[in-house]
């Protein structure tokens, strides 16, 4: 990730300073949302999941070097403060990736779209530094960490869009624009949670929305 001023963060994610001494403390290490991979300089993320809740590991990540929390509520350690901290990441990703100009290939499908995203990521390699995601975090929470990664020497971006409905693609898009869009396939995965294949096409057909260079598609199919 590029260095951002905590000061930076809470205007980007219109989140509120606590217990910050300096708001211009810099964060110049990973973003991350498992405190095990804090490094110095980081910015943890505080999710509230089922089986845990990322709060409660807030302390633990800033003793380890994080310099802040992204957070929900104060956590009694330097923290931003926001209503929606899945909400705010992605503000985040979409400043920085702004910021950085990097060229952003997107691809989306019912199938096949991890594989295809590792060997496009490993072609792009040979021209320059290229950020992709191990497997498939290709959600409003994976995308934005992903996308985080890149920093100043980074040549390109891979991402991988999901969808669990229509929308979602939409969403993610706006947070990473891509120049290149690829739309694989439309199949029959997860039919029931779009109500047919026509709304599948539809959630997938929004990566096209968006795109500023021709977006490739399977020409088999429809």
């Amino acid at each position: 990730m590029i260095s951002l001023t905590l000061a930076e963060i809470a205007s980007i994610t219109g989140g509120q300073p606590h217990d910050i001494p300096d708001p211009q403390l810099t964060v110049s290490g990973p973003v991350v949302k498992d405190s095990r991979e804090v490094r110095p300089g980081s910015l943890f993320v505080a999710f509230a999941g089922e089986r845990a809740d990322g709060h409660d590991f807030a302390a633990g990540a800033v003793a380890d070097g994080a310099t802040a929390v992204l957070a929900a509520r104060p956590v009694g350690v330097p923290a931003i403060v926001v209503d929606d901290v899945v909400a705010a990441l992605g503000a985040l990703a979409r400043a920085v990736v702004g910021r950085l100009g990097t060229n952003v290939v997107a691809l989306t499908g019912s199938a096949g779209k991890t594989s295809t995203k590792d060997l496009i990521a490993q072609l792009l390699q040979r021209n320059g530094p290229t950020v992709w995601p191990e497997g498939n975090l290709n959600n409003e929470i994976g995308l934005p960490l992903t996308a985080l990664r890149a920093d100043d020497t980074t040549s390109h971006l891979v991402l991988e869009m999901g969808a669990r409905g229509v929308g979602h693609i939409r969403y993610l898009a706006a947070l990473t624009p891509p120049r290149i869009g690829v739309v694989l396939n439309v199949g029959s995965a997860h039919i029931g949670e779009f109500g047919g294949r026509e709304q599948i096409a539809l959630a997938k057909g929004e990566l096209c929305l968006l795109y500023t260079s021709p977006s490739p598609r399977d020409a088999h199919e429809p």
